[in-house]
């Protein structure tokens, strides 16, 4: 079944536009990287959030250790509007990032990060 505006989707329609999540922002708070791990430090299964927000979800996810880039692909939404959303909880103190290089990491270690990244991508 297609939603009024012909587009399909595995995801239940949201009431919420991304843009509205932001508050129109679209850079996060913190560095954040495509590739960056993130880990959930605090995780309570009750907020005052509503049923089935984003933020409940990247905190799941966070208990696995995933990229950015993987919980954008795996919740379906915009990278740039999962970016935002993550680094306020980072911020809120309940995700932590992992830096992923230092600026004196070499050509291979950067190849290998690349390699790695896109193989988790493509295993989605």
């Amino acid at each position: 079944m297609s939603t009024p505006n012909g587009a399909g989707g595995g995801r239940p329609p949201t009431r919420v536009r991304p843009y509205a999540l932001t508050s129109g922002r679209t850079e996060p708070a913190v560095e954040l990287p495509l590739e960056a791990v993130v880990e959930t430090l605090s995780y309570t299964a009750h907020f005052d959030w509503p049923a089935g927000d984003v933020r409940t979800e990247i905190l799941r996810m966070g208990t696995a250790r995933l990229s950015v880039a993987e919980i954008a692909a795996h919740l379906q939404r915009p990278l740039g509007m999962i970016r935002v959303v993550i680094g306020d909880l980072v911020v809120a103190g309940t995700l932590r990032v992992h830096s992923t290089l230092s600026d004196q990491a070499s050509v291979d270690e950067r190849r290998s990060l690349m390699e790695r990244t896109l193989h988790g991508l493509r295993a989605l």
